[in-house]
Parts: structure tokens; sequence; C-alpha cells
């Protein structure tokens, strides 16, 4: 039995991508029958725990108090590693905890070998304004005495080992640890197709204004094109989302429905109800992508497009990806595959396939466990 100590600035029942990993992989490795604490700042809601984890709440996001209180329970617990979620604006002082950084890199790892996932490095840099000029040099300064201190380290995406390779080179060989979907996935699940017989173009995700500027001109061709397809806006933010696409698309009203926010257990059923997943990415559709992941999991079609973070893996033919960010072309694929019964069938199919043969959490924890 192997002792885990594993630190995240967010863990359930705290919504969002990093929050839910954290638990699964948490889950994944008790159920393997190993330990796990988990040190996470305290919401003042109970943790979501269960069988062989120990989740333990800390009085603040890893400053002076959180930090006492982590090598407290680890004095007693004596882990056999410590694993480290890392997205820099987690845990604090507006992505910038510095003093986080020389904590964990300097006495943490005296306690156990320190282990490091990235799932993002670094903001990103800009000359203007002078704020994000200062907050992309000092992400990319934590980012490289994380790499740099680590016995292992983890990327979400090959790209980011490639970005840390940069910041140190003297860094141990970077890992790629793909990422499977965070939601149980339920394959009787269906939330219910339309009664005359639409076809549904659904979108899961949090619709922020990155995504937004790709999905709406997206939309508009769509419906445009295809007289008969309703949109189905799955995700927190979709409600708000859906009055702002009637109102921007006046074609939209009585063709686009919203889910709202949506339980983990939700999602499957939604998900099901669609002929296709229309997701396109500015940066290109990537393994970080817990919507894609869902997606694949789910067996649902997905058009998306390829970007600068893309892996070479989704030019397999598992997803239909346009080769550039270009909401008109996604749009024109999406409705040529509403056209095709038997491709529809076929790509969610592969997509599928390529989830259980990659992405699947077994992958991760025999990874992390060591026996792959």
């Amino acid at each position: 039995m192997t002792r885990w100590a594993i630190l995240t600035g967010e863990y359930p029942p705290q919504p969002g991508g990093v929050s839910d990993y954290t638990q699964l992989v948490a889950r994944g490795l008790a159920d393997a029958g190993d330990h796990v604490m988990v040190f996470a700042p305290d919401t003042g809601l109970p943790f979501d725990t269960a069988a062989g984890i120990e989740v333990v709440g800390l009085s603040d996001r890893f400053g002076r108090r959180g930090r006492s209180e982590v090598e407290a329970a680890l004095a007693q617990a004596k882990p056999d590693r410590v694993l480290v979620q890392y997205v820099p604006h987690a845990y604090g002082r507006k992505a910038m905890n510095l003093p986080f950084i020389r904590w964990v890199t300097r006495d943490l790892r005296r306690i156990a070998p320190l282990w490091v996932m990235f799932h993002e490095v670094a903001f990103p840099f800009r000359w203007w304004p002078p704020k994000h000029t200062l907050l992309g040099l000092v992400t990319r300064r934590m980012a490289a005495r994380l790499a740099c201190h680590a016995a292992r380290v983890f990327v979400s995406i090959p790209a980011w080992g490639e970005f840390l390779q940069r910041l140190c080179p003297r860094a141990v060989a970077l890992e790629w640890l793909p990422i499977p979907c965070t939601m149980p996935v339920d394959p009787k699940a269906n939330s219910g197709r339309p009664a005359d017989g639409q076809l549904v173009v659904g979108h899961f995700g949090t619709y922020g204004p990155l995504i937004t500027d790709l999905l709406t001109p997206a939309c508009e061709r769509l419906l445009s094109r295809h007289a008969t397809a309703t949109l189905s806006l799955l995700g927190r933010g979709s409600e708000a989302y859906r009055d702002e696409l009637i109102r921007r698309i006046p074609m939209s009203a009585g063709r686009v429905s919203a889910s709202g926010e949506l339980s983990p257990t939700e999602v499957s059923a939604h998900m099901r109800a669609c002929d296709i997943l229309l997701q396109p990415y500015p940066d290109g559709v990537s393994s970080r992508r817990t919507s894609i992941m869902a997606g694949l999991a789910n067996g649902v079609p997905v058009v998306t497009n390829l970007g600068f973070l893309s892996e070479p893996l989704w030019a397999n033919g598992a997803v239909v990806a346009a080769p550039i960010p270009d909401p008109q072309a996604v749009a024109a694929m999406a409705v040529s595959l509403l056209a095709d019964d038997a491709a529809r069938a076929e790509l969610g199919s592969r997509g599928a396939e390529l989830y259980r043969q990659t992405f699947a959490l077994e992958h991760m924890i025999a990874k992390l466990r060591g026996t792959t």
C-alpha cells in the first residue's frame, strides 16, 4: 500500500475540472488499495469522501496557517509521496503564491518525494497591461522551480511538457498523463430525444468569451444551413448564453435549449440525447479538455478544430476537426455530419474506442502507481 498526500486548490463539493479530477485520482488510488490524504482549502461545506480517502480542510488557501497544518498532518502520516495538482491560480495570491512554491520545493520534498501534475503552466505572457506582464513572468518562475525540483513531473498535454523543458532544461523526463472523463458514464442514460425526430447539436462547457467568440458564428451558420437542427447547450452558464444567442441570432428562437449547471451524474443523459457535439476551441482540441473527454467517453460524435495545443492523435479520425479555429469550417463539417447517419455512428464508435485505449481512468492510475 502506498501512502499519498495530494495538494489541490479545489476539491468537491467545489465545482470545476481540477476539483473533479483530483477526486477521481483520489478514488482511483484508494480503489487500488492505497491510502490517500487530500489537502484543500476549507469552504465550510462538507468534503466528498470515500473509503481510503482522508480530506483535510485548510484554514486558508495554502497561506502560512494552511502550510503549517499540512506539515503537522504529514509529520504524523509519513506519506510515500506528495502529489501537487498544479494550476497557478488555484493556490491564492492572485496566482503568484511564491511562498507556496518555495515551501513545496524546499520543505515538503524533505518529507517525501515531490511529484507535480501540471494542468496549466503559466499565465500567457503579454507586454500590456503591466500587471499581465508581471503575472506572466512570475508564473513562469513558479513553474520552472516546481519542474526543476520535482522527482516526477506530469503534464496534461504534451505541449506543456515542451514549454516546461524550455523553462527548466534540467527537469526530469516530463510525462504525459492524459486526463480521463471526470464524470460518471452511464451507457443507459438518455434525457430523451425530441418527439419530432429533429437532430440535436450539443455543446458542453462554461461559455467563456474565448469559446463563445468561435461558438456563436458557428451556431449561426449551422442554423442557417440546416433548417431543422436544434441546439442543446449544456453546463454552467448555458442559460445566459442561450439568451445572448437568441438576441444575436433571432432565427435561433425556439431552436435553442439550455440545461444550466449539471451534476456529474446528469451529464451522460444530456450528452447521449445529442446527435453530435460542436466543440470549437481557440487553442485547438487537446486532451486537457474535459468536455471532449466526456463526449468521447459517452460515444457522441464530436466536431471541433485543431490548434497549436492539439496533439497528433486527433488526426486519426476519432473526431471531425477543422485544421484551424475557423467557426465557418467547423459549422460546415457539422452540417455534413448531420446529413450522414452512418458516418455519425462510425465517428461515435471511433471516439469511444480512442477513449478506452488512451484516456480511461485505469491507464492514469496504472501510470501513477508504476504498473505500466
